[in-house]
């Protein structure tokens, strides 16, 4: 078929709004008479932020552990009586190690503790160590660094309470009281609902404008498009806007979300966080458009969208894995994922406050990223179809 080439006349910047407006009216025409543009918009994060934010925990709360005690002196009962007070640990007692140990195999507990013969001897005796043996399930190895850090305070603080009564050692020269900042009670939910927003603005900022152009080759109505005098503009930022309404609406929920049903703080502004979230969707919705003039079908433009938006948002933007234990290859890479910023970003908003020295540079370079996509996408759509 013969190229409709895109043709440049003298217009007044009237005319050009106008004709604007008309391309912007037809799509939030679409917008709002296509369900799943809704569902995407709306049931999506919705889903998502209920998952992340009551389905997902880095938090050990109550784990279940197993005591061999083989000593009858009070030393050994006080140290059992320090683990069963715990608010970590829930104890299940064991005759001797043979059924501590199958306890463990069987994945019955995560730990056994077990407290050897002689133990209360060798506590106040000169020259010997009292010592205890702890057996941790590693399959998990995060469970695993939990519960050896709890059994290893346990036993610091049973060591020192004892040398205080007894007069056998003095206080240490040097106490160590830590304090959290920015989350004080180290609850991961704060962490990650933030986290999982930014994968919620990938995704949705990706897969609503991946279907745009590919929506209008699967109907037909590209061609009708294209005989327009629209600009290749025009077509970008009038098919955009929308979804970038739709988007901050989107985002919106979110927020209500995280501070109405997960008690997640704002320190920093509502201005702020709406500026920040802007600045994300340029590239977030760029790349969608990207993909969007690049696949001739829905479902292929999806499956792209979802494979690189959300798979990186996920693995590569310090949401779920910590970035400096990654090789140091990959470590390069996630510098190139606008969500990384993202993230870091809304962390910022939310725990920190309105801190521009971080703010800032993130923005700029999700501005940078966004124009990228947005000038590959005008330089990909042409006034053809053949």
């Amino acid at each position: 078929m013969k190229a409709l080439r895109e043709t440049a006349p003298r217009m007044s910047w009237s005319s050009w709004w106008q004709q604007l407006a008309a391309v912007m009216l037809k799509e939030a025409k679409q917008v709002t008479r296509d369900p799943s543009s809704w569902i995407i918009a709306v049931a999506l994060p919705l889903t998502f932020l209920f998952l992340f934010g009551y389905g997902l925990s880095l938090d050990t709360t109550v784990v279940k552990i197993a005591l061999v005690r083989e000593d009858s002196s009070q030393d050994a009962r006080a140290f059992g009586a320090s683990l069963e007070n715990s608010k970590w640990f829930v104890v299940q007692h064991a005759t001797d190690r043979s059924q501590g140990k199958q306890l463990l195999r069987d994945q019955a507990v995560k730990a056994t503790v077990v407290v050897p013969a002689e133990f209360g001897a060798r506590l106040h005796s000169q020259g010997q160590t009292a010592q205890v043996q702890v057996l941790i399930d590693g399959a998990e190895p995060n469970t695993a660094n939990y519960v050896r850090g709890y059994i290893t305070a346990i036993w610091a603080g049973f060591l020192s309470a004892r040398g205080m009564s007894e007069g056998t050692s003095t206080a240490p020269p040097i106490a160590i009281e830590p304090r959290y900042w920015f989350n004080p009670n180290a609850e991961s939910r704060w962490f990650l609902v933030p986290g999982s927003m930014t994968v919620i603005m990938t995704l949705l900022g990706t897969l609503l404008t991946a279907l745009v152009i590919a929506r209008e080759w699967e109907r037909g109505t590209l061609e009708a498009l294209y005989a327009t005098p629209l600009t290749r503009g025009q077509i970008l930022i009038g098919k955009t806007l929308p979804y970038f309404v739709l988007a901050m609406i989107s985002m919106a929920v979110c927020v209500a979300t995280a501070l109405l049903l997960f008690k997640v703080p704002l320190q920093g502004s509502l201005l702020t966080l709406g500026l920040v979230s802007a600045f994300f969707l340029v590239p977030a919705l760029g790349q969608g458009l990207l993909i969007s003039v690049t696949m001739r079908t829905q479902l292929a433009a999806a499956q792209l969208g979802l494979m690189t938006g959300y798979l990186p948002a996920m693995m590569l933007s310090g949401f779920l894995f910590y970035i400096r234990s990654m090789p140091l290859w990959l470590r390069f890479v996630t510098y190139l994922v606008p969500a990384r910023y993202m993230n870091v970003s809304l962390q910022t908003v939310f725990l920190a406050g309105d801190i521009w020295a971080v703010l800032l540079p993130n923005m700029l370079f999700m501005l940078a990223v966004g124009t990228l996509f947005f000038w590959l996408t005008w330089r990909k759509l042409h006034k053809r179809v053949a």
